[in-house]
């Protein structure tokens, strides 16, 4: 049985008077959790961890590739973890698009995530032009091809699918399609790693809020979310949180 996650991505939000927002999320969690996460700029990383308890891990939203050198500005994931967060983002479509990362980047920082032994959030999604043209399945299909690691651990891999036309739009896709989209990801995931696919968690995000949450959280194979804005507040993220333990 995979265990159900609950990622907040506070992207380039937050301060420190808004890691107290944390506290407030471990004080008002339901009585069986899922798996809590909260991955914070950089600068909050050790703060936000010194903040809250083992109910909500921290995690990061991007890593370089290698496990130090000369990157100014850069990340590396064996120094994530040695803050004692547990997860990094790669991949997610602000960064494909704003920064140009290819899939073959995608893949190396999962793969830089896994060996320092953290567990990697692997993002993929297509476009508001690729999702009309209906190409949304080819779309998945080539970004976990090029962006998952062949040696892989299932049980510190997450993929999350987020359409990019869904992203902080409060537009969704219908929950056949959300269904059809994570059904796929799974049948892909199986043919490369057989059983061992049955063991990696997929998240949907875009737009996922209280009010849509439950039925999102019912669709076969969605085992948790990954959410943007609705992260930055207890009182809207613990709601999600609860639908995901309840679905």
């Amino acid at each position: 049985m995979r265990r159900k996650l609950a990622a907040g991505n506070w992207k380039m939000n937050g301060s420190r008077a808004a890691l107290y927002e944390l506290a407030k999320m471990a004080e008002t969690l339901p009585e069986d959790p899922p798996e809590v996460l909260i991955c914070p700029p950089a600068p909050y990383i050790a703060h936000a961890i010194e903040m809250v308890g083992p109910s909500i891990m921290i995690g990061a939203q991007d890593c370089h590739t290698a496990e130090k050198g000369a990157h100014t500005g850069d990340i590396a994931t064996p120094m994530i973890a040695d803050l004692g967060a547990s997860h990094v983002i790669v991949g997610h479509s602000e960064r494909r698009t704003d920064h140009g990362e290819s899939d073959s980047d995608v893949r190396a920082k999962a793969d830089a995530g896994l060996k320092a032994g953290l567990t990697s959030i692997i993002c993929i999604g297509e476009s508001e032009a690729q999702y009309d043209a209906g190409e949304t399945i080819n779309v998945l299909n080539a970004q976990l091809r090029g962006s998952v690691p062949d040696d892989i651990d299932p049980y510190r891999t997450v993929i999350a699918y987020e359409p990019i036309w869904a992203i902080g739009t409060g537009k969704t896709p219908t929950l056949d399609e959300i269904a059809s989209a994570h059904a796929a990801i799974r049948t892909t995931l199986t043919d490369r790693f057989g059983d061992r696919a049955d063991a990696i968690r997929l998240l949907y995000g875009g737009s996922v809020k209280p009010g849509n949450a439950s039925d999102i959280f019912g669709i076969p194979e969605v085992d948790g979310a990954l959410v943007g804005g609705a992260s930055l507040k207890a009182d809207d993220f613990v709601p999600i949180i609860t639908a995901l333990s309840e679905s």
